[in-house]
């Protein structure tokens, strides 16, 4: 005769979990490229809605974020390719942008059908984590960004333009069913850009 799982291992094992994680820090490289990724195309995006031509001073004294330096220089160059030149003297420029940021981080969401990670004490030795066991689950690292301009005339302070603010995403999904068959999607690198060690 088979022996069944007691009816709470099976309610245990069967249950879904779900979770969302905000504000990762210590970040990997694959989290540091979610928010280059994101800063990147919000930059294309905010310098599209912008004055092409003339220069420009790009005033960062609001851009207040951990990785504010890369996401200027997104800015810049996207500002640039746009044909606007980047004027070094604020004095000398045609027009002035102040740049902020309302968001540049990485969101992290779970579901879970199974059992989830767990670190159990052990007496004199520690702590063990038993690894997550999942019928169904579905993780996703999402880089965020949210950047807004305001550009000014610098001869006069007039108002130019003062665009929505422009928001941008990436994402780094995986997935498992029936713990063993999984897979994962990113839209942060292109195949010529993949570690050539995960070609072997």
């Amino acid at each position: 005769m088979k022996k069944l799982l007691p009816v709470p291992l099976l309610a245990i094992a069967l249950s879904a979990c779900s979770s969302t994680k905000e504000t990762v820090p210590s970040r990997s490289a694959s989290e540091e490229m979610l928010i280059s990724a994101a800063a990147d195309r919000a930059a294309d995006k905010l310098a599209a809605q912008l004055t092409a031509g003339g220069s420009v001073y790009l005033d960062a004294t609001y851009f207040d974020t951990p990785d504010g330096k890369y996401a200027l220089g997104a800015i810049r160059a996207a500002i640039a390719r746009r044909g606007t030149k980047i004027a070094a003297d604020r004095a000398k420029a045609d027009r002035v942008v102040e740049v902020r940021a309302g968001a540049l981080s990485v969101d992290q969401n779970t579901f879970l059908i199974g059992i989830p990670e767990v670190t159990l004490p052990i007496p004199l030795a520690g702590a063990a984590t038993l690894p997550e066991i999942a019928l169904y689950s579905f993780h996703d690292d999402q880089g965020v960004a949210k950047f807004a301009a305001t550009e000014f005339s610098q001869a006069d302070g007039a108002l130019v333009v003062a665009p929505e603010p422009e928001y941008a995403y990436s994402h780094n999904e995986k997935r498992t069913v029936l713990i063993f068959v999984r897979w994962s999607r990113q839209d942060f690198l292109d195949k010529k850009d993949d570690d050539p060690e995960d070609r072997k």
